[in-house]
């Protein structure tokens, strides 16, 4: 299956319960009850596709500079095998959706609120849209329609009269120091303020300039990585980069940088 890395897993399902209906245990089972593997690690279903896949799969980002010769395609990472389960459900790590997809919906809404929030200092963005953009904002997630989602989106993104406060910003950590790739479930998700410009001044912040103060131990340097790499839609991320503009080019559909971090070897 080829599938956006943009998009949630959970869309999946309804096809894939219709493929597997003859061959599951339990024939009763709902389409939303399916749930997603990695190497016996649960995936979070409200993590965007291509995050799980830059987190999980092992796979070597691509350089924009094209200098890394390793990153060619490779029979242990493409296609990403998945195992789906439609039973025994793994209460303690995955909240479960519902019949309706309103679990889905509220979580994706509420972290486009939260963007919208740390953007704006506000939700009223988000909050007042009418019922017709809210509706054709959903619909354009579920069915990966960029030319619908995208007039919605930029009322979000470039709220009008309002300056960007702040910069919405996750960093996946590794599970631990010295792996390339998390090996559990239990990621540490770093989330701080992180202004546009450097404080007090009119200097546009970089993503080194962001990390080094986030993650100091780990980014020592703002303008070379040393210890890890950072880690955007499967490449690596130029630490000189400036991270409104990244924002503005390079944020996923809830409106927030998903940024994975690679140790270095």
């Amino acid at each position: 299956i080829q599938y956006p890395r943009l998009s949630y897993l959970p869309f999946l399902l309804p096809r894939l319960h219709t493929f597997f209906t003859p061959f599951l245990i339990d024939p009763t089972a709902a389409p939303h009850e399916g749930w997603f593997s990695y190497e016996d690690v649960p995936l979070k279903w409200h993590y965007p596709l291509g995050l799980l896949y830059d987190l999980f799969s092992g796979a070597p980002p691509a350089h924009p500079d094209g200098s890394d010769h390793d990153h060619t395609p490779s029979s242990t990472t493409l296609p990403w095998r998945l195992t789906l389960h439609f039973t025994d459900w793994p209460g303690e790590q995955l909240v479960q959706p519902d019949t309706e997809g309103k679990v889905l919906h509220d979580a994706f809404i509420n972290s486009v609120k939260e963007a919208d929030f740390l953007r704006n200092g506000t939700a009223k963005g988000i909050m007042s849209l009418s019922k017709d953009d809210s509706t054709q904002l959903w619909t354009a997630v579920q069915e990966h329609k960029r030319s619908d989602f995208d007039p919605v989106f930029q009322k979000l993104l470039y709220a009008q009269g309002a300056p960007l406060r702040h910069v919405p910003l996750k960093i996946y950590l590794p599970s631990s120091p010295s792996a390339s790739a998390p090996s559990s479930s239990h990621l540490r998700v770093v989330q701080s303020l992180v202004t546009p410009c450097v404080q007090g001044t009119k200097e546009p912040q970089t993503l080194g300039m962001a990390l080094h103060t986030l993650l100091p131990t780990l980014f020592p340097s703002r303008k070379t990585p040393i210890l890890a790499k950072p880690v955007l839609h499967g490449a690596v991320v130029p630490m000189s980069s400036q991270v409104e503009g990244l924002l503005r080019e390079a944020a996923y559909l809830d409106g927030w940088l998903h940024l994975g971090l690679v140790m270095i070897s």
